[in-house]
């Protein structure tokens, strides 16, 4: 039974569809990496840059959370069941938020290395969730690419253009907190490595079980990370230097760039 299954899987991966949907699974993982060498061209240190690009950063991670991983979810599984696993999605990172340790609460830091510190951490949680987030995306890219290769392409396309500005939400706090851009930028790149990693898991074990609801709900709860992140980390930051017009106005523009990207691609 085992070697009449293995010579199926070899069967299958000798089919070209197959290794297109691997090879655009990839593409779009490694796009996080595209908006993480943001970090590259910045020389100088400046809080209005920071304030400007978490707002983005909250911005397009809101917009993609509701207008389309939750909307897709209550589309497909309903509107009770995409809102359980959405509101599961927020208490868990939540219950993350609250076990790891505040460092950069100590007394004994001065206001610049709590500053990091919080910097840092939030950079790690960003690529966390991200990283979350990209799984699913790997075997939606994977499964939609063998069903129709011109979907997989839109799928990429569409992956591509929001991991772009979800890579610069990992890299950029992370470069501010150390003012290492080769950190950055490797925080950044391996979030997106979980999207390769979630199509080649989706084809060789869950390829049997995985059923559009449970994508779709999979996709609710990440929607659910996406958005506590934002509100919890992304927002605060972007306040937090005195400025306030700067840091809702770019959370308005991230949430517009992004609507117009997915009016584009739909």
């Amino acid at each position: 039974m085992v070697r009449k299954v293995t010579i199926l899987y070899l069967g299958v991966l000798m089919n070209d569809t197959i290794l297109i949907a691997f090879l655009f699974s990839l593409l779009a993982g490694m796009s996080t990496g595209l908006g993480s060498l943001v970090a590259f061209f910045i020389k100088d240190f400046k809080h209005r840059y920071l304030s400007f690009l978490m707002g983005f950063s909250a911005g397009v991670l809101i917009q993609i959370s509701f207008m389309e991983l939750l909307f897709s979810a209550v589309t497909e599984a309903g509107f009770l069941n995409a809102n359980i696993a959405f509101f599961l999605g927020i208490a868990t990172i939540a219950a993350i938020e609250f076990l790891i340790p505040h460092e950069y609460e100590e007394e004994k830091l001065t206001a610049k290395e709590k500053k990091s510190k919080r910097l840092m951490k939030t950079g790690l949680l960003v690529s966390a969730g991200i990283a979350i987030h990209n799984f699913p995306e790997g075997i939606v890219t994977l499964f939609g690419t063998i069903k129709d290769v011109h979907l997989g392409l839109v799928l990429l396309i569409a992956i591509a253009l929001h991991n772009i500005p979800e890579g610069i939400s990992v890299s950029i706090p992370i470069y501010f907190a150390t003012k290492d851009r080769k950190k950055a930028f490797l925080w950044s790149f391996l979030s997106g490595i979980s999207e390769p990693i979630g199509a080649v898991i989706g084809f060789f074990v869950l390829f049997p079980f995985v059923n559009a609801f449970l994508l779709n709900m999979a996709l609710a709860f990440v929607a659910g990370i996406m958005v506590f992140i934002s509100f919890d980390e992304l927002l605060p930051i972007s306040l937090s230097h005195g400025e306030a017009h700067l840091a809702i106005t770019s959370l308005f523009l991230g949430m517009i760039t992004m609507t117009a990207v997915l009016f584009l691609l739909g």
